[in-house]
């Protein structure tokens, strides 16, 4: 008996333990509010790459400067693999040249996917009376500044294409931020402010009416929306959304997220959700990504610059 015992604690040491294999839960950080485009993205995908990873997928919403707050405390987190960042393009494109004070650098993240990729749809509320973009410039000419547009923070995409049009169209627009998509939703709802432009998921889910598209022609998905440049103001520009991990989180883990974050976006009901809330499924794995934000990093410098807007605009 004393043999067999023996035996058996042999073999038990021998063996790794379950526990210590099992991969610790994972917290995917979405820097903008609950209710967002960016936030239903990750709730869409978690379950799925939860199942495909065998461990648990917990969103949790860091809101506030426009992304870089929830950016930021990725970017500190340990690389060990529990804590990821889904990211629209503002914080990940836009503030590394908008704010000097960043608390994050590029390279502090290594890029796992790109989800989705759609272009930027101008927005009014029914009650407005806005229904193409030579309305808005006309409305935003008489208002003398007083023209309102809502954003999802300083330095967002939201932000920087309004400021674009209102640069190219010489008129004076009043920019209000707010700490996410779907605040600046309700603010546009209430009629605080006249317009916004973003991923068009809240369009058909709150009733609101397209302006205009920022693409370069129409979409599939609002084939009866005028592009921008249809409207007379060549302006194109998407949004899109990724998920990161901090810098040096083992390559590993890196190769099974990528993998896990393919199979979710192939999945029916993710795929039904990503047309709900009208973007496009655009999968690039962690080498093309990362090609794929250098060119939109150097892309919105220039847009930055020629915008002409500043962190306290």
């Amino acid at each position: 008996m004393q043999r067999f015992l023996a035996g058996l604690l042999l073999l038990a040491l021998t063996l790794p333990p379950l526990r210590a294999q099992a991969q610790a839960p994972i917290t995917i950080v979405v820097n903008f509010g609950a209710g967002g485009s960016a936030d239903r993205m990750a709730r869409l995908i978690a379950p799925e790459m939860a199942e495909a990873m065998g461990t648990q997928l917990v969103v949790k919403n860091t809101t506030g400067a426009a992304g870089a707050i929830g950016a930021a405390e990725v970017a500190r987190a340990r690389p060990d693999g529990t804590t990821l960042l889904l990211s629209t393009t503002g914080p990940m494109a836009i503030q590394p040249h908008f704010r000097a004070d960043l608390p994050y650098r590029i390279t502090d993240f290594a890029p796992i996917c790109l989800l989705g990729d759609a272009p930027v749809m101008m927005m009014a509320a029914p009650v407005s009376g806005l229904r193409t973009v030579p309305d808005v410039v006309a409305r935003a000419r008489q208002a003398g500044g007083g023209f309102n547009y809502g954003s999802a923070g300083p330095g967002s995409i939201p932000h920087i294409v309004m400021a674009a049009l209102a640069q190219r169209a010489g008129v004076s627009m009043t920019h209000v931020p707010f700490r996410g998509s779907a605040e600046a939703i309700i603010a546009l709802l209430r009629d605080d402010v006249s317009i916004y432009a973003d991923l068009p998921g809240g369009l058909t889910a709150n009733n609101l009416v397209p302006v205009g598209v920022m693409a370069a022609a129409r979409t599939a998905e609002f084939p009866a929306t005028p592009t921008l440049r249809e409207q007379g103001y060549d302006l194109v520009y998407s949004i899109w959304g990724g998920l990161y991990a901090p810098a040096n989180t083992p390559p590993e883990f890196l190769a099974r997220a990528e993998a896990a974050c393919q199979r979710a976006l192939t999945v029916p009901a993710v795929v039904e959700g990503f047309q709900r809330i009208a973007t496009p499924i655009t999968f690039r794995g962690q080498r093309d990504f990362a090609a794929f934000q250098q060119a939109e990093l150097a892309k919105f410098q220039a847009v930055v610059q020629a915008a002409g807007v500043r962190p306290g605009d």
